[in-house]
């Protein structure tokens, strides 16, 4: 319309600029703002009426909902139509299902250990949760005394922001003043999800850090030079407040350039759905975007493990580049958080990224400048593989990884560059492409030389046993096997109670008694006559071991030798070189003091 039909109510004329909307009665236009209308809030008015023609003919006539489980909320014949992402009954059956745990495929640290050489050593492809900032080297405002509103101070109340209607899964553009006015409301008509207010160059950036081991790892934040490279503009992904509120859903996605990404709750809770980055899901991720158009298909039920995690206040979480994963938000939230590129993925983020050019995501949608950050972390990669030749040191399996995947990536860049296609990033001026390529493939080749070569670790050896031969004796018909426990059982009930008395110390001996496993229990008697049995049953064990001692050899009965399984014993009433002298006068079995002195001739030994 022409722009001096009719004047607002500020007295300004018709600006198709700014959002106005048109009274159904005097037909006279209106900016949005002057009124207290938004533009997304207009689309659910049938009639709207001017506040002056609202006295005559009473408040807009908002139009009737038809249904809630389908993105518009007045479709005809929704009955029939299936459930679609983010509505209410969508949200409702959410809540209800079942997950997975994410205990199985998370790590938990503190942060003491989540360090450089940490990750060098066990690498990172599991996503890790820290209960607490003790150790992180975080920055962070405090939790009980910061608002939204206080997000409105440092970031400014006329900054445009994206936020996204989650019922409709629509987005819409509103101040950062409208957005702290709808957390500060009790009543709400939408629900809204701010995901995108990046705020590296505002005032809130000086009270917020990111963890110590994430500004050590972040490509950008370590390598990107000053000033930018001609041309080239500095990603600006790194401190991301994101502002939800109950109820607020995001659809599972992999984040821009596979790059990975860190949370920490300052206020409210988050429920991350997880999906490990394998072969076959990440197959899956191209067919995202088509579910997101229609919004009627679980992308978790698409795979064959979906895991539920519960971030808290407090809370701080690590995701590595590639999991796939959606952010349901049980309750108003201020999460803040970033994104980060690092050698410690290198191959995911070029995959998520050669995915997005398959699928033709919309530029906005990327990671800025990405193929800038991988020249630069090729050149810093070239210099790190360096240093652990020079010091002799095997290159990190994930160093030798990153060269592997850059090497193909960018001579397909290079190539690319050189063509001046239209959309394709140049090579940093500062960088040498043929050059930085050589050194790449040089560093790969000697790491790679050097792992082959180095010695795998011996296994441990095994005990050292002695060579010695040793003859053993066969076994004596009167051995005993007591090994198993029944036999040793009835040997003991029929030896009770296991005594023996005098006229067994005259007549017998315990030759040896082995405590090693198996146990083994030898009795013999000196080639004497049977005793006079004794009534406490240990007779028949002396019995058996007198009738195998007469088939001794004569020697063994004259100097009273002992067996076990390896050796022949002397008994103790001689020595090595002598023999005891025993009158014959003396009445058999008494006791005879043992003598060093008294010599006798062998010969004479009976």
């Amino acid at each position: 319309m022409a722009s001096g039909e009719s004047l607002c109510s500020c007295g300004q004329p018709y600006d198709n600029s700014k959002f106005m909307i048109q009274c159904d009665i005097c037909k006279d236009w209106l900016h949005g703002i002057c009124v207290g209308l938004r533009e997304h809030q207009s689309v659910d008015i049938d009639k709207y009426h001017c506040p002056r023609c609202e006295l005559m003919c009473g408040p807009s006539i908002y139009k009737q909902r038809t249904n809630w489980h389908r993105h518009d909320p007045y479709e005809l014949n929704a009955d029939a139509k299936p459930v679609q992402t983010g509505t209410p009954i969508f949200i409702k059956e959410l809540r209800s299902r079942h997950f997975e745990s994410a205990d199985d495929v998370i790590v938990r640290l503190r942060g003491q250990q989540l360090t450089l050489p940490y990750l060098a050593q066990h690498g990172w492809d599991r996503p890790i949760l820290l209960d607490s900032l003790e150790g992180l080297g975080m920055q962070l405002p405090p939790a009980n005394a910061f608002t939204v509103h206080d997000v409105e101070n440092y970031v400014g109340s006329e900054r445009e922001v994206d936020v996204i209607d989650v019922s409709r899964q629509r987005d819409i553009h509103i101040s950062m003043h409208d957005l702290a006015e709808y957390f500060s409301s009790r009543q709400r008509a939408e629900t809204l999800n701010c995901i995108s207010l990046e705020f590296s160059g505002t005032g809130l950036s000086a009270l917020v850090e990111a963890p110590y081991i994430v500004r050590k790892l972040c490509w950008v934040t370590t390598l990107w030079p000053t000033p930018s490279p001609e041309g080239v503009e500095k990603p600006t992904v790194t401190k991301y407040a994101l502002i939800s509120a109950a109820d607020s859903y995001t659809d599972f996605h992999v984040d821009f350039g596979g790059t990975s990404v860190w949370y920490h709750v300052l206020q409210g809770e988050k429920i991350f759905y997880l999906i490990r980055p394998t072969a076959s899901n990440l197959t899956l991720v191209p067919a995202l975007a088509e579910l997101h158009s229609r919004n009627s298909t679980f992308f978790g039920d698409q795979v064959d493990a979906c895991h539920r995690l519960s971030l808290r206040s407090g809370q701080t979480l690590l995701i590595p580049s590639g999991w796939i994963h959606a952010v349901y938000t049980p309750q108003d939230s201020l999460v803040f958080g970033g994104n980060f590129l690092c050698s410690l993925n290198v191959p995911l983020q070029i995959r998520v990224y050669e995915l997005e050019k398959k699928s033709r995501t919309p530029l906005k949608f990327r990671f800025p400048s990405f193929e800038t950050c991988h020249w630069l972390g090729s050149r810093r990669l070239v210099e790190e593989m360096r240093d652990y030749g020079d010091a002799n040191q095997r290159c990190p399996a994930h160093l030798v990884q990153a060269a592997r995947a850059l090497a193909s990536a960018l001579r397909s860049w290079a190539h690319d560059a050189s063509s001046a296609r239209r959309g394709v990033e140049p090579v940093p001026v500062t960088i040498n492409a043929s050059k930085l390529i050589k050194q790449l493939n040089k560093e790969l080749r000697h790491a790679e030389k050097y792992s082959a070569q180095t010695p795998q670790p011996a296994p441990p050896r095994p005990e050292r046993q002695s060579r010695r031969q040793v003859k053993k004796r066969p076994l004596d018909d009167d051995f005993i096997d007591i090994s198993e426990r029944s036999e040793f059982e009835t040997l003991l009930q029929e030896a009770r109670p296991l005594t023996i008395d005098d006229s067994a110390r005259r007549y017998g001996r315990i030759r040896s008694v082995s405590m090693d496993n198996p146990l083994k229990l030898r009795l013999s008697i000196d080639g004497r006559p049977d005793p006079a049995p004794v009534a406490n049953g240990i007779d028949e064990l002396l019995r058996a071991s007198s009738r195998r001692a007469r088939s001794y050899s004569s020697d063994d009965e004259a100097y009273g030798t002992a067996q076990d399984d390896e050796f022949v014993y002397p008994s103790l009433d001689t020595s090595d070189d002598e023999h005891v002298f025993k009158p014959r006068g003396r009445r058999r079995g008494a006791d005879e003091a043992w003598n060093p002195k008294a010599r006798v001739p062998v010969g004479s030994a009976r």
